[in-house]
C-alpha cells in the first residue's frame, strides 16, 4: 500500500465502536512494526492481556485483550449487557486475542469467538486468512472451524477464487507452510464459492458459513 500511495507510512490503528483508536503506531515507524502489530495504547489507554482464567499473561504470550481509557464507552443502553462488556476490575473485554510485545506494541490475532479448537489448541482464524490472501490465485477468503469427530474443529477456508484460477486445498496447505504456518494451522477442509457473505459494513458473516459448511 505505501508503495502504491507513494507515501512514507501507513499506519494500522486498532479500536472498537465501544472503546475507539485503543492503539496506533507513528506512521514513519519501523516496517516490523507498521506491517505486523497495531502499534502501542495511544496516550491515557492501557492494555492488558489475560487468559481464560483471568490472570494476567507474559509479556508475549497471547490471550484476550483487556482495555481501559477515557474514551471506553460507559455502558450498553441494556444494562444487562454490561456484565459480560466488563470484568471485575473494570476492563473492558475487547472480545479480541491478541499479544503485547516487549516494545509494548499490541499485536491482534483475531477474534475469540471465531477462533478454531482443534486438539484443545486454539488458532486463529485471522492468522491464517492473511496468509492466504497472499496466495495470487485466491480473490477473498475466510477461515472458519467446523466440526470435526476426533480433533474437535478442522480448519476450512471457504474460497473465492481469481477468474480463470485453479485452487485446490494442497496448493493452499502448501502455501501456508512456505510462509511459515505449522501444518496443524493448514486448512484440511476447502469450499469454493462464488461470494462471501457480508452485512452492510462488509463484514463477513461467518455465523452463515458455519451453518452453511457445518453439516
Amino acid at each position: 500500500m505505501r508503495e502504491t500511495l507513494s507515501v512514507a507510512g501507513v499506519a494500522n490503528s486498532w479500536g472498537l465502536t465501544e472503546f475507539p483508536v485503543a492503539t496506533s503506531p507513528p506512521p514513519d515507524g519501523p516496517p516490523e512494526v507498521l506491517d505486523h502489530t497495531v502499534g502501542r495504547p495511544v496516550p491515557g489507554v492501557s492494555v492488558r492481556v489475560v487468559d481464560e482464567n483471568e490472570r494476567e499473561v507474559a509479556v508475549g504470550e497471547e490471550g484476550e485483550l483487556r482495555l481501559k481509557g477515557p474514551q471506553c464507552f460507559l455502558g450498553y443502553v441494556d444494562e444487562a449487557l454490561n456484565a459480560d462488556a466488563f470484568d471485575a476490575d473494570g476492563w473492558f473485554r475487547s472480545g479480541d486475542r491478541g499479544r503485547v510485545d516487549a516494545d509494548g506494541n499490541v499485536v491482534v490475532t483475531g477474534r475469540i469467538k471465531d477462533a478454531i479448537i482443534r486438539n484443545a489448541e486454539t488458532i486463529s482464524a485471522l492468522e491464517i486468512e492473511g496468509v492466504l490472501a497472499t496466495r495470487p490465485a485466491v480473490a477473498d477468503v475466510a477461515v472458519i472451524g467446523v466440526p470435526d469427530p476426533r480433533t474437535g474443529e478442522r480448519v476450512c477456508a471457504v474460497v473465492v477464487a481469481q477468474p480463470g484460477a485453479e485452487v485446490n486445498l494442497p496448493m493452499l496447505a502448501e502455501h501456508c507452510q512456505s510462509k511459515g504456518l505449522s501444518r496443524h494451522k493448514s486448512p484440511e477442509r476447502l469450499e469454493i464459492v462464488e461470494a462471501l457473505p457480508r452485512n452492510l459494513t462488509g463484514k463477513v458473516l461467518k455465523n452463515d458459513l458455519r451453518a452453511r459448511f457445518s453439516a
